[in-house]
């Protein structure tokens, strides 16, 4: 969609470019950006020129810039990529299924970027939900030049808010190896086959046997359920009942996003439970 209002377009290379004048708007990939009007944006900053790496592997687990896009990503979870897999990383084979749990063809996934998913903060993003199941951090610069880091799964207030401020740029997002070498199963459901996500359900098991389940999109903002061990049925199937946020849009009612999310929640931990 044009943006009759900009007038401005610069390309943003130290964080001193970003700092931002009235009207104007950071860009990563753009599907977002240019998705529907924006009569208050007049200005663009691009940040594909900050030369930030896309994925960075370390022993502390792997930094995904705000710029990567969900091609990239995808095609590193699947060795497609420069860099390779770390041996053991188990959860990877997950990307994959999140990025396809996003309503968007692959070929928008060549553009949209993972920085820009998380920004949008929809309920049914599907960075979101894999940065929430994974214990990701946002890593966050601050306009005095500082940097900050909240997790992901709280970094959302609502469908298409969070909690950063007007001149904060999100630089990247970390996920853990710890996360990283857990064996994690995700389920998605909608009411279209090529619909919008109505919930996604994420079940993981850490090296240590704690448990994490992660309900998305059938929530407002992501809730994550941590156990140790594994639950039972009862108790994991309340647990996701009693989650708040459970909403009503034309793409489901809250009573079917609650009772498919139920359903999802016991599939995930019935295939953990036999694995373990």
């Amino acid at each position: 969609m044009d943006l009759n209002t900009v007038v401005s377009y610069r390309f943003a290379t130290s964080r001193a470019d970003l700092i931002l004048a009235p009207g104007e708007k950071v860009l990563g990939g753009g599907t977002g950006l240019f998705a529907e009007p924006r009569p208050d944006v007049t200005g663009i900053v691009d940040l594909s020129t900050m030369g930030w790496p896309d994925l960075e592997v370390s022993e502390a687990g792997l930094r995904i810039a705000a710029t990567c896009t969900i091609a990239t990503l995808v095609a590193f979870a699947e060795g497609r990529g420069p860099l390779a897999v770390p041996g053991g990383w188990a959860a990877a084979s997950v990307f994959p299924v999140a990025a396809n749990a996003l309503l968007a063809s692959f070929k928008i996934w060549n553009t949209a970027t993972v920085g820009g998913n998380v920004c949008q903060s929809y309920c049914a993003a599907s960075m979101v939900s894999l940065a929430a199941a994974l214990d990701g951090q946002a890593v966050i610069w601050t306009p005095d030049g500082g940097e900050r880091r909240q997790s992901v799964a709280s970094l959302m207030t609502g469908d298409g808010t969070n909690s950063l401020g007007a001149a904060e740029v999100l630089r990247a997002i970390d996920l853990p190896a710890v996360a990283l070498r857990s064996r994690v199963l995700m389920r998605k459901i909608a009411l279209a086959e090529l619909g919008r996500s109505g919930a996604v359900v994420t079940g993981r098991v850490d090296a240590d046997a704690t448990a994490v389940f992660t309900v998305t999109a059938s929530t407002l903002t992501p809730t994550v359920l941590r156990y140790a061990p594994l639950p039972d049925a009862p108790t994991l199937a309340a647990a996701v009942g009693a989650a708040r946020g459970y909403y009503t849009d034309p793409l489901g009612p809250a009573d079917w996003r609650r009772a498919v999310s139920i359903v999802l929640a016991e599939e995930l931990r019935a295939e953990l439970a036999a694995g373990a």
